[in-house]
């Protein structure tokens, strides 16, 4: 499920191929429902007389396996987009499976064609190899052979749902890129995605509440509030994900210029009590420049400062806390605010320098980029 959609903190495991592998803590929760339904039904009813231990272990590993799957779904879609040159700052395993943070969207409808159905083949050749495993291990070596089957399952059911026509889905992207080419308008091929994206979450949610109360086919309730729960997550990603393409549409053309902030200047030698006091609550402000004789020697946060003891702050000086100005990327004032956004996105930082004819005369972070797009949406600028 390759998208812009921002999920949440998550905790960082480690790079694969360069890109930044992280656990959302909803996955804890999926894992664990996973691993008791394969060790404590579904394997235990298809394949008595196992040991219990036998049964926990295969299951436990099933698990792992299948996310290692999601992961390399996800770095299908993640590798063919850095082929055509587009940032790709993490990937994450989540309730709902995977997400690959792409910085940007494709140029062109080709490359988000592909980029979207890299994911789904990927997935169809794991579960065709995981076939394979269970045609060779059937009959020889049952526990090899019980998980290479649900797995050679699960990897397709992965590539069908994830090709249901409704955006962010894989699916909703392939179709997005088809209308794209058709018509050769970005934004009407996105409206028309997401509007179909928001349908096939509401028949989701329609279904979900039918398999809820009406139990067809032996089905149980939790079932149907899953299938609406998986429902309302597809209409909000849709929606969320149309929001964003705009909001990104709207800052192409302007410069960093229109949407820095010029923040306070203080001396390195004033103490942290002195700035939160004097500098702080006067002007609200949680970004400072600090500069010695017209000269920036970095930035002070909010967050430098939270670690220093409410006892050290008369003893603490600004420049013993600040971060160097050399440690900060720089954006020139004439730069495109989204290309900045999208370096941001793609270095994961919160801010950048501005700099004009090699002197820095502000500060460019993500939260001046939302309030500058949402004043031109208030004026309809």
């Amino acid at each position: 499920m390759a998208k812009i959609l921002r999920i949440g903190a998550a905790f960082n495991l480690g790079r694969i191929f360069g890109i930044q592998f992280r656990l959302h803590y909803t996955w804890f929760i999926i894992f664990v429902l996973v691993t008791v339904s394969l060790s404590w039904q579904l394997f235990p009813v298809l394949y008595p007389g196992w040991s219990a231990l036998t049964y926990w272990l295969v299951g436990i590993i099933t698990s792992l396996l299948f996310f290692a799957s999601v992961v390399t779904h996800e770095l299908a879609h993640s590798l063919v987009a850095r082929f055509y040159g587009i940032p790709v700052s993490s990937i994450t395993l989540f309730i709902f499976g995977g997400v690959a943070q792409i910085t940007r969207e494709a140029a062109r409808p080709g490359v988000e064609f592909k980029m979207a159905a890299a994911g789904p083949a990927c997935s169809l050749l794991i579960g065709g190899l995981f076939g394979l495993l269970w045609f060779f291990t059937q009959g020889v070596f049952g526990p090899v052979a019980a998980l290479a089957f649900w797995l050679a399952q699960i990897n397709v059911v992965l590539a069908v749902f994830n090709l249901i026509p409704g955006f962010p889905l894989d699916g909703g992207r392939v179709f997005r890129s088809l209308i794209w080419r058709l018509t050769g308008n970005y934004w009407r091929s996105t409206k028309i995605a997401v509007r179909v994206g928001q349908g096939v979450g509401y028949l989701f949610i329609l279904v979900g509440i039918l398999v809820a109360f009406l139990r067809p086919f032996g089905m149980d309730w939790f079932s149907g509030v899953w299938l609406a729960f998986i429902g309302w997550f597809l209409g909000n990603a849709a929606s969320d994900s149309y929001r964003q393409v705009k909001w990104r549409d709207g800052l192409r053309g302007f410069s960093v210029s229109q949407a820095m902030t010029v923040y306070p200047t203080v001396p390195p030698n004033i103490t942290v009590n002195q700035l939160v006091s004097g500098y702080l609550f006067s002007s609200g402000y949680p970004f400072f420049m600090i500069a010695n004789e017209g000269k920036l020697e970095g930035i002070l946060t909010l967050e430098d400062i939270k670690p220093v003891p409410r006892e050290k702050w008369q003893a603490t000086q600004v420049k013993e806390i600040v971060t160097p100005a050399c440690k900060l990327k720089v954006a020139q004032s004439d730069q495109d605010a989204l290309s900045v956004l999208e370096e941001m996105e793609g270095k994961n930082i919160n801010l950048m320098l501005v700099a004009s004819g090699g002197r820095v005369t502000g500060l460019i972070t993500r939260d001046d980029l939302r309030r500058y797009f949402h004043l031109r949406s208030e004026l309809k600028a």
